[in-house]
């Protein structure tokens, strides 16, 4: 099974730069898509072979995620059923057969990090969330966690050890979730690899310089090690100020 992540920085936008021809010539089993900036019905997304789930903030033009499966799965959920984290259109999780996807747009911090308080109630309440999925299936989580875990997935750490997506407090967050039995895939197969990012400013050429950030993800429960067969960056597939990752992986 391959499935794709991206934050697309609005679906409309992305539309016009090349999305439909990278789903045609990708054909992943599933796409996950986060900060969508879309209500549904605003756009009809063309996806023959696609069953559709839309989860858009209550604010237009604001976050919002879509999830794309060739396959139909058991059940659709939407946000973690919690009202305070539920009015922004941040999550959708499908369930399949022997898993659980958790597609998840994960709220930044903001500058001077004026919404960490806000984000570490998420990290909380989101890590019981997966765990209590886990307690039935195993489960994928993907998506724009705006969180680069260690040095080694930033360009400029020392600069910007206090800001959003790379504060101690959401590191440690991140490094939780790993203690709680989940596992970064990327780094299971690119342990050391330096330089490999997925998003970048639009500022100061950031991209051509590949001044960049690794913050999207496909974690999975320790139980799914062994079926992960790779983990890949795209980093040449422009139409975002993201990029996909992707995960192949031995499920039903």
């Amino acid at each position: 099974m391959r499935l794709i992540s991206w934050n697309v920085n609005g679906i409309r936008a992305c539309i016009n730069k090349g999305f439909y021809e990278f789903l045609e010539s990708e054909s992943p089993d599933v796409l996950c898509i986060q900060e969508s900036k879309m209500q549904e019905g605003q756009i009809e997304l063309v996806t023959d072979g696609y069953y559709q789930y839309f989860n858009s903030a209550e604010k237009k033009g604001y976050s919002g995620t879509i999830t794309l499966s060739k396959k139909k799965p058991l059940s659709v959920s939407y946000g973690m059923d919690l009202a305070v984290h539920d009015k922004e259109g941040r999550m959708i999780t499908l369930e399949y057969d022997t898993f659980y996807l958790v597609n998840v747009y994960t709220p930044n911090s903001q500058e001077a990090l004026k919404r960490l308080s806000y984000r570490m109630e998420w990290e909380k309440d989101f890590k019981a969330y997966v765990k209590g999925l886990e307690k039935n299936k195993p489960v994928i989580i993907c998506g724009d966690l705006n969180v680069a875990h260690k040095e080694i997935d930033l360009k400029n750490p020392t600069q910007n050890r206090k800001n959003a997506g790379f504060s101690d407090e959401e590191r440690a967050a991140f490094t939780a979730l790993l203690d709680a039995g989940f596992i970064d895939t990327y780094r299971l197969y690119n342990p050391d690899k330096e330089g490999a990012y997925s998003w970048w400013s639009y500022r100061f050429n950031a991209r051509s310089r590949n001044a960049g950030w690794r913050i999207d993800y496909f974690l999975v429960s320790e139980s799914l090690k062994d079926k992960c067969e790779n983990a890949n960056i795209l980093n040449t597939v422009l139409g975002s100020d993201h990029c996909p990752v992707t995960l192949e992986i031995e499920v039903s």
